[in-house]
């Protein structure tokens, strides 16, 4: 049989899509969502760090560790189950508890883990949540325990996968500082299909946080750039003047504001990306839960089309406005820069005349020079021949003056013709 030979990332990769399967869980039970994430420049982070952290926890229960290089994990720890996923940004703890324990959503339940292992913590907490899973009970019954788990007016309930389980939560955090929700899976609902919907609810959760530090970072830059917009339109408005008188210093004010401008887009330009990616997934999430009404309830998808849906398109805004703010400055410094270099062209265009005027000016003189050097050395030659010349005047018997004026017209011809002969030479 022959064979081909395999890309070296060939198996990894078509691993990775088994990577981390979705949980298997048995109603009733509960779990202990956690995600943590860097304060800052958390893709770039030590994810090594990550996997110390998760070491130590497992240390305290005597579980084994993950493999070196290992991104996810799951085992026992204790009487319970934990699933450790590492991701861009972030990492997230879920345990896995039985039963319902002695009261709904008992702060207790967190204390699987440890305080001082949660101070050690390498990031901050982005969210933490406790889900309750039990069989769903009769309609009545599932009004009245999400009416008391839950604020009214936040709540989101729906039936979901068919009618396959209903769930709910308020995304509100409670007195304890975790998220709330429930699960009620229908009788006839496997522990796969529970455990997806369990991932799904964890994911929905983390990914609208996560998202949600978009908007945190517009608002902490929106001062900046509305004083920045506010120093672009007024630079632009004088520039709209017809007298407007230093353009060279408007234009290096522009040049400053359009640096300005692409360093807040450097700053965001990740958080502004990453917030698109989580809020698409968490639109997928919602969407693959084919969400059905319970009791005329708002489900989890108007939820956040009414409270979520706002926050992301603020941050879109302001990600647009940024661009258009530097595509502004950018242009107004292009036509500034071409009146610059029109008022240039204008004023080299007036030296060169005044050049011109002035090489004119010279060759008028030059020419003046050249007739009195014509006449200064007409005079000298003119001396010279007439000394030259005496003897032979006397055997022919003229005069000094006649001599002189004799000569004179031809020296000063041949002088006429030498210098003009120089000039055209020189020319």
């Amino acid at each position: 049989m022959n064979t081909i030979p395999d890309h070296p990332l060939r198996y990894a990769l078509a691993n990775e899509l088994h990577a981390r399967p979705f949980p298997m869980l048995t109603a009733p039970c509960r779990a202990i969502f956690l995600a943590i994430k860097h304060e800052k420049d958390a893709a770039n982070r030590n994810k090594s760090q990550d996997r110390d952290h998760l070491i130590a926890l497992l240390d305290r229960y005597g579980a084994p560790h993950p493999q070196p290089g290992a991104t996810h994990w799951s085992g026992e720890i204790g009487k319970h189950v934990l699933k450790w996923e590492q991701h861009t940004e972030f990492v997230t703890f879920t345990v896995f508890l039985e039963g319902l324990g002695e009261r709904a959503f008992d702060p207790v339940d967190f204390d699987v883990f440890p305080e001082d292992w949660l101070n050690g913590s390498p990031g901050l907490r982005v969210t933490s949540a406790m889900i309750r899973i039990e069989p769903r009970p009769e309609p009545e019954e599932v009004s009245r325990k999400v009416n008391d788990w839950f604020v009214a007016e936040s709540l989101a309930i729906s039936s979901v996968l068919d009618d396959a389980a209903t769930i709910a939560g308020d995304f509100r955090i409670d007195p304890a500082g975790h998220m709330r929700f429930v699960i009620f899976p229908a009788a006839h609902t496997g522990e796969r299909r529970i455990g997806r919907i369990l991932q799904r609810v964890c994911e929905i959760e983390t990914y609208k946080s996560m998202s949600m530090l978009g908007l945190a970072r517009v608002r902490a830059m929106g001062d900046q750039l509305g004083q920045v917009d506010s120093r672009l339109t007024r630079l632009v408005s004088d520039m709209a003047v017809a007298n407007h008188e230093q353009p060279e210093e408007t234009l290096h004010q522009l040049l400053a504001i359009s640096a300005e401008l692409e360093n807040l887009q450097a700053q965001a330009s990740f958080r502004f990306g990453a917030t698109g990616a989580y809020e698409a997934i968490v639109n997928q999430r919602i969407e693959v839960l084919r969400e059905s009404r319970v009791a005329g309830r708002q489900t989890f998808a108007e939820f956040m089309m009414r409270r979520y849906d706002p926050a992301m398109r603020t941050v879109k805004s302001t990600e647009r406005r940024l661009a258009s703010m530097s595509d502004r400055a950018i242009r107004a410094a292009q036509l500034l820069q071409t009146r610059v270099d029109v008022d240039r062209s204008a004023q080299n265009q007036a030296l060169l005349e005044s050049m011109d005027r002035r090489a004119d000016l010279q060759l008028r003189l030059q020419e003046t020079v050249e007739g009195l050097s014509v006449v200064a050395i007409s005079y000298y030659a003119v001396s010279l021949a007439s000394y030259v010349l005496a003897p032979l005047a006397k055997a022919v018997h003229l005069e000094k003056t006649e001599l002189t004026a004799l000569v004179t017209l031809p020296v000063v011809g041949i002088v006429y013709l030498m210098v003009r002969k120089i000039r055209n030479q020189v020319h």
